[in-house]
């Protein structure tokens, strides 16, 4: 198959706030992004279709590209194959969801039907609402695990004093595991990547995806499906959350059924609720529709944008959504809803000045040895100017 260009399509707006800096590829779910899925486990070279305030940070490479796919389609061997077998301007489809066309003419993709287009007769996911990051989580892991057993370098280091239960355990080359850590893979495979470290007391209960450079701090505990994403630093207590990346939950606190973007912090004793006092379905507000809608599920608990914070015993009520740079803290239950670029807590939110936003965003990329770029920076303005209009 050709390259391939990750379009953001109808479900992008459904996913916010994490697809305000971010294509809809660049979703992590299970230990990949979609965009590395492609690229990792079908040596597919992507680029990005996106919004145009973020083309400049994640280029679409046209003339190289002929088949456009789905950004939200997390890909399997079935549906990669269905794929390559498209004529040119033919394209794929799951009911009424459009998945890919076999084009150069990216314009309406998916908005029109021809006669010669498909159906697909695969198992189909496709990342459409924030809480399905979670839900598909453990499906993904599993099938992310099965590209990491056959492709990476396991560590030749034995694990003297851990106490290993089941061996769908994949320790990788450079990984450290200190002793008296407890980990369990018979519940879901575990992978520890390259630069990462699980400290002393740990104790893992899979399916758990520790990527590159990532800490598990003395004492965690973390039960699956969890996804702890490049230089994050972990502790306390985590129950089938995602952590895209770059973001620290560093003390304890317990977050469950979690999506948390990158470059995020969380004050010791921050929680999340994740189930109803009631039992009911939990509602969440979704950004497309202007209201709530249930997730169909018992379980879930926050959905935090980039470069949000907490502070300390900070308290997210049962389906909370935390917009990109609110900065929370305080007494009390926030509202569910905080709004991108909020400031405060239960008494009310006032607007964190850009000014002060890219300040903190500067110091927190450098400790991690990344630089807050010219193309950034008018990213997150036009953020700030586009999301604060109605309350200035």
């Amino acid at each position: 198959m050709e390259r391939i260009i990750l379009v953001d399509h109808q479900e992008r707006d459904h996913l916010l706030p994490l697809t305000f800096t971010r294509p809809v590829a660049k979703i992590r779910v299970g230990a990949f992004t979609i965009a590395e899925k492609w690229e990792k486990r079908f040596g597919f070279q992507v680029s990005f279709l996106t919004q145009d305030y973020l083309q400049q940070v994640f280029p679409a490479d046209y003339d190289r590209s002929t088949v456009a796919i789905n950004g939200a389609l997390v890909p399997t061997a079935s549906i990669v194959e269905e794929i390559s077998f498209l004529k040119d301007g033919q394209s794929l489809y799951n009911e009424e969801h459009w998945l890919a066309t076999r084009t150069q003419n990216f314009n309406d993709l998916g908005k029109t039907r021809g006669d010669k287009d498909e159906q697909s007769k695969s198992q189909v996911v496709l990342i459409d609402r924030n809480w399905k990051i979670f839900q598909w989580n453990e499906w993904a892991i599993n099938e992310d695990f099965k590209w990491i057993s056959s492709n990476l370098i396991r560590s030749t280091t034995s694990l003297d004093g851990v106490t290993l239960i089941g061996d769908n355990l994949f320790v990788e080359e450079g990984a450290i595991v200190q002793p008296s850590a407890v980990i369990n893979s018979e519940t879901g495979p575990v992978y520890i990547a390259k630069g990462s470290e699980v400290m002393e007391g740990s104790i893992i209960r899979g399916a758990l995806a520790l990527m590159e450079s990532s800490v598990l701090k003395l004492g965690a505990k973390i039960y699956g499906a969890t996804t702890i994403g490049p230089h994050s630093k972990v502790g306390g207590e985590l129950n089938n959350a995602v952590i895209f990346g770059y973001s620290n939950k560093g003390h304890d606190g317990f977050i469950g059924n979690t999506v948390i973007g990158e470059w995020c912090n969380l004050g010791a004793d921050t929680n999340t609720s994740n189930l109803k006092n009631n039992y009911a379905d939990v509602k969440i507000y979704n950004y497309a529709l202007k209201r709530s809608e249930t997730t169909g599920g018992q379980f879930c608990g926050l959905t935090m944008g980039d470069h949000a914070k907490s502070g300390i015993n900070t308290m997210f009520n049962t389906g909370s959504v935390c917009g990109v740079f609110a900065n929370v803290f305080g007494a009390g239950f926030p509202h569910r809803n905080i709004p991108d670029f909020g400031w405060g807590g239960a008494d009310g939110f006032r607007t964190f000045r850009i000014a002060d936003a890219l300040d903190v965003a500067e110091k927190v990329m450098i400790r991690r040895g990344i630089e807050l770029n010219d193309d950034w920076r008018k990213v997150y303005t036009h953020l700030f100017e586009n999301l604060t209009k109605s309350k200035n």
